[in-house]
């Protein structure tokens, strides 16, 4: 899609001035759930989005049934989850990384559709959907062996062809009571996916990486994130801090409005095409 075709179909567009922002700095990118709706995958906050009551760490790790109703739910959206698909938002992002326009790029998703889509240098700030983690003894497990353990002692687990897909990848069960969860096989411990439940800390590494590619970069990005959770937005005040241009595209207000140069309210597939499709020929 042509900058001018989305300047006709968008009127607050202004993706002359990101271009203007953008072109010849090196440029880090932070991504969130508003990426990833184009892929099929909803967002907790946008106008359209479903209700959901996201599972805490603390509720996880000190609740047994919050537990087991938790690992159902997102043992039968895992399929799902899994088959999604990179967008044209994606694409455009592992182009522009390719072009050598993104030095890096942070992403508050989980759905590990940055690196499938190709881009390389990818901190996934709130973790991944791709492991698991014993909370007693470190031992870690890929999920498709654990998926596979939960549907061998649950034969009444059937992957249904659709399910409700959450932006965690979690679907509301409608029961789970009699359920075996899996447990490690090293210690008997609990089991926990590799992401950042609400409530927990980011962990240390993932700082310090996400830091790392604002610091070398020149400009900031932002697609597809409100920037409520803190995560993100500490990302926009450490690029404001140091001075650099920030470019925002989001359907709706972000919590990082005031800092950006430029705000773009609209859909990030078609808009980072955009950027991408000029970007890529002023490296």
């Amino acid at each position: 899609m042509t900058i001018e075709g989305i300047e006709r179909s968008e009127q607050t567009h202004d993706v002359g001035r990101a271009v203007a922002a953008l072109a010849g700095r090196s440029i880090g990118v932070l991504t969130g759930a508003g990426l990833s709706t184009d892929s099929g995958i909803p967002d907790y906050r946008g106008a359209n989005s479903p209700r959901r009551t996201p599972m805490t760490v603390h509720d996880f790790v000190g609740d047994e049934a919050k537990r087991r109703r938790y690992w159902v739910g997102s043992h039968l959206g895992w399929n799902a989850f899994a088959s999604t698909r990179p967008n044209a938002g994606h694409a455009a992002l592992a182009e522009l990384e390719h072009a050598g326009a993104v030095a890096g790029l942070v992403t508050q998703n989980v759905d590990g559709l940055h690196l499938r889509a190709g881009s390389r240098r990818v901190v996934e700030l709130h973790g991944n959907m791709r492991g698991v983690t014993c909370l007693d003894c470190g031992a870690r497990f890929s999920r498709d062996a654990v998926a596979a353990r939960i549907e061998r002692d649950n034969p009444v687990l059937a992957v249904p062809d659709a399910v409700e897909l959450g932006p965690d990848g979690d679907v509301l069960p409608s029961t789970w009571e009699s359920i075996t969860v899996p447990s490690c096989t090293v210690c008997g411990g609990v089991l926990k996916p590799d992401v950042v439940f609400f409530g927990e800390f980011v962990p240390p590494a993932q700082r310090r990486a996400a830091d790392q590619i604002v610091d070398g970069a020149e400009a900031l990005l932002v697609a597809g994130s409100s920037l409520a959770v803190n995560s993100g937005m500490r990302l926009v005040e450490r690029a404001h801090r140091r001075g650099m241009p920030i470019v925002i595209i989001n359907r709706g207000p972000t919590k990082g409005d005031r800092r950006a140069d430029v705000k773009i309210d609209a859909g990030t597939s078609e808009t980072l095409e955009a950027l991408a499709g000029v970007l890529t020929d002023s490296v």
